[in-house]
């Protein structure tokens, strides 16, 4: 929701490298020998390690089992936020396969335009005005809390754009438990339909976060997970918003998912103030907007590798 951390802020940088990060310059040939001394230290590490583990009678064979990979309570196997196969072990996924995108491979200069977070009361009619304007198809995923609330702003004016699951509170999918998961996307998924009129079948999780969980209970509702691969970066731009313009129409490329939102923080105005401009830049460019299931089936098919 808007108030939490945006994804395009980047988190802080490490006061230092990351615990027990091993420098690999340490045994390069012709090093000076503190660098040697590194790498002796660090075998007499692992070497350490593996006759404490040999003592406590864990096999170094690669083949660890239930017990030592649950040996410090962090995670469980089956269940839990990480797990992709369901805790009884015995329900199969609902289909072979869920597609995670970023963007998609295709010879066509095509380009889907993607809000998140709304409906919002102010923004998100603003937005497609612009659309209409500018005759853009767009996708929205949508938060069902949002949508139950504000929708009757949005229901008449959403005929050639497409509506996407961005959960029911837009909380942080890789959190939950699949149980969890599956009722954060089926409240918003029973309100973006009354709304929409058709059945939402691709999911945008919060943040662009993802766990076992997620892909399991995507899997088991029909969903296909869509992420981007480019996205507004308003903040950067906050004192230059042409130059948020010209950011966007000059990096984007055929297959692109861009992401913007249509509710937030102020400073994603700066995005919605250059909407026409950069339409009307992309255009001049050649590119085509569609909507996200309509560049995902203008994908250029995969051929198989030579040999």
């Amino acid at each position: 929701m808007s108030s939490t951390t945006d994804p395009e802020r980047p988190a802080p940088e490490p006061n230092g490298a990351p615990s027990g990060r091993w420098d690999q310059s340490a045994e390069r040939p012709g090093e000076p020998p503190a660098g040697r001394d590194r790498a002796l230290s660090r075998r007499r590490v692992l070497s350490g390690t593996a006759a404490a583990l040999a003592g406590a009678g864990v096999a170094l064979t690669g083949e660890f089992g239930y017990a030592e990979a649950t040996a410090d309570s962090k995670l469980p196997v089956y269940g839990g936020y990480a797990a992709t196969v369901h805790a009884d072990r015995r329900t199969p996924p609902r289909s072979s396969r869920v597609d995670v995108v970023w963007s998609v491979d295709t010879t066509r200069r095509l380009i889907a335009l993607t809000f998140d977070d709304g409906p919002a009361p102010n923004w998100t009619p603003r937005v497609l005005s612009i659309l209409a304007q500018t005759d853009t198809p767009a996708t929205f995923f949508m938060v069902g809390r949002r949508a139950r609330e504000y929708g009757r702003l949005v229901a008449h004016r959403l005929d050639g754009h497409e509506v996407g699951n961005h959960t029911w509170a837009h909380q942080d999918l890789a959190k939950m438990t699949y149980e969890q998961a599956c009722t954060a996307i089926s409240r918003a998924h029973n309100e973006l339909t009354r709304l929409w009129g058709r059945e939402p079948t691709l999911l945008r999780p919060p943040y662009g976060h993802l766990a076992g969980s997620t892909l399991l209970a995507a899997n088991d509702l029909g969903y296909q997970v869509v992420l981007w691969n480019r996205q507004m970066l308003e903040s950067r731009f906050t004192r230059n918003p042409d130059g948020l313009v010209d950011y966007i129409v000059d990096s984007c490329e055929p297959g692109t998912i861009l992401l913007a939102h249509d509710t937030g923080p102020a400073d994603r105005l700066v995005a919605i103030r250059g909407l026409t401009a950069m339409i009307t830049g992309l255009r001049r460019q050649g590119f085509e907007f569609v909507t996200v299931s309509e560049l995902m089936a203008a994908a250029t098919p995969a051929t198989a590798p030579t040999h």
